[in-house]
């Protein structure tokens, strides 16, 4: 049996009972300690909590007209308390390492209903939920459709997560036309508008929520923001001219132009929120195949491999003293940076140094992931009279070598091994028969620390049986 290591942490894992709505947290069962709903006689009323919101009335009395009444009235009022505090949505992990301005084009118009309205608020924020905001991540603004068109804030008002939701849930509907033609005007303007908090060089987002009409026409405006490198997102919660709206939207369309019902707009959500995160990179310096000593910078292809090179800055957030710099050919839009420091942010700066013409640099910020720990779990396996298999996980690049150090129970001389970083795995031999053995595995990290995990176990007996099966391993607590 495999022998969990000293400090191994076990998970319980819990299959969901019942289905929940999409991003809600699943409320409580009404329990009595038996795992279920208790068990009432014919003569009550049962009632059951049914995830995602609602009680259920079980059975009642055989010809109990009044009591039906009764219940019923009751599950109304259940189910209308409930309502009342429905739950948050789910938490999203944070999406960073993007720098970009978004903008949000609200149809604001009567032809929207008030529902429309509060559901399309919604699925903005959930949209945005997993984005950083500030200055040097994401920035968003909204201006709504109407009769004239107006900013409900501007790109730099809300530097974080919780004051945009706050904004977006205090948005009012403003009625009147459906001027989007002269709301694309205003987009355009404010998009690259100092005083609008737009910042210059990074990439401009537009995501139009429409119900599919407008009163004046789109087709000129959409086009000069899609000229000064707009990318332009567009979902149509009704029934709008198709053709128009895919000529509306960035190309390919079938990638930027959404249709779906205003009470279905989660289902879209994290395609159009990827979709949207890609856009912001695609032309961006971004990171991936982040660890947590290295990660990879991918850039666009900025230069030629003869008319320039790259010279590249990077260093720990804050600490001027230990950046590092590195030219790079023209020709390459990749590079792994590696023997970086776990959990630290790296701030990134990427200048095309061009003899033709002047290209502005780029910059990114990117965090490690915490110190992944080797080992993390130690198993005994194969056990003989004199010899038994010792293994751990995981392996990681980060260390260079472990030791292995074992002796007998209780008390005794104790022996080691060195073994090589890149394996996982060794046999001990020579061992005293029936006899209880401590084995720790001290992995020693390139950066000079040492990692250390401990587990027992047994040799068999030498008068056992070839083939017979050992006895249980325990771990030591």
């Amino acid at each position: 049996m495999a022998l969990e290591g000293v400090g191994g942490r076990k998970e319980r894992k819990f299959r969901a009972g019942a289905r929940a709505r999409s991003a809600a947290k699943p409320r409580p069962e009404l329990q009595d300690g038996s795992g279920g709903c208790r068990t009432r006689t014919m003569t009550e009323l049962g009632l059951c909590w049914a995830p995602p919101g609602g009680f259920k009335a079980l059975w009642a009395a055989p010809g109990s007209a009044m009591l039906a009444k009764v219940a019923f009235s009751l599950l109304l009022w259940l189910r209308f308390a409930a309502g009342q505090d429905a739950p948050e949505p789910a938490p999203q992990p944070s999406t960073s390492n993007t720098e970009g301005d978004l903008l949000l084009l609200l149809d604001s118009s009567a032809s929207v209903s008030r529902h429309e309205f509060s559901k399309v608020k919604e699925f903005m924020w959930d949209l945005l939920q997993p984005f950083a905001f500030g200055p040097r991540d994401v920035q968003a603004s909204l201006i709504h459709i109407s009769t004239t068109p107006s900013m409900e804030f501007p790109f730099d008002q809300h530097p974080s997560g919780a004051s945009l939701r706050g904004a977006i849930a205090g948005t009012r509907q403003r009625m009147g036309d459906t001027n989007t033609g002269k709301a694309l005007a205003l987009a355009r303007e404010k998009l690259f508008s100092r005083q609008a908090g737009a910042r210059p060089d990074v990439p401009k987002v537009l995501v139009w929520v429409t119900d599919g009409f407008s009163t004046d026409d789109i087709s000129e405006p959409m086009q000069l923001l899609k000229d000064m490198g707009v990318t332009v997102f567009i979902v149509s919660t009704g029934r709008g001219n198709f053709l128009q709206l895919s000529a509306a939207a960035s190309a390919p369309s079938d990638a930027h132009l959404h249709f779906v019902d205003v009470d279905d707009l989660p289902i879209i959500t994290p395609e159009l929120r990827d979709a949207i995160r890609d856009a912001i990179r695609a032309n961006r310096l971004h990171a991936t195949d982040v660890t947590s000593s290295s990660f990879r910078l991918v850039w666009p292809q900025l230069l030629s491999p003869d008319s320039g090179f790259y010279s590249l800055e990077y260093g720990p957030e804050g600490d001027p003293a230990a950046r590092r710099a590195l030219q790079v050919p023209g020709a390459q839009s990749s590079l792994v940076l590696t023997q970086l420091a776990p959990a630290t942010t790296y701030e990134v700066a990427l200048t095309p140094e061009s003899n033709v013409r002047y290209v502005p640099p780029q910059r990114t910020r990117v965090t490690t992931l915490p110190e992944e720990i080797s080992p993390a779990e130690v198993l005994i396996s194969d056990c003989g009279p004199r010899s038994l298999q010792v293994s751990w996980a995981p392996v990681l690049d980060t260390v260079a070598s472990y030791q292995v150090l074992y002796g007998p129970l209780p008390g005794g001389s104790a022996r080691l091994l060195q073994v090589d970083g890149g394996h996982n795995s060794t046999r001990l031999e020579h061992l005293a028969p029936n006899t209880t053995y401590l084995v720790t595995v001290t992995a020693i990290y390139r950066s000079g620390t040492e990692k250390s995990l401990s587990a027992k176990a047994c040799t068999l007996q030498a008068t056992e049986a070839q083939g017979s099966r050992p006895r249980e391993q325990h771990s030591l607590q």
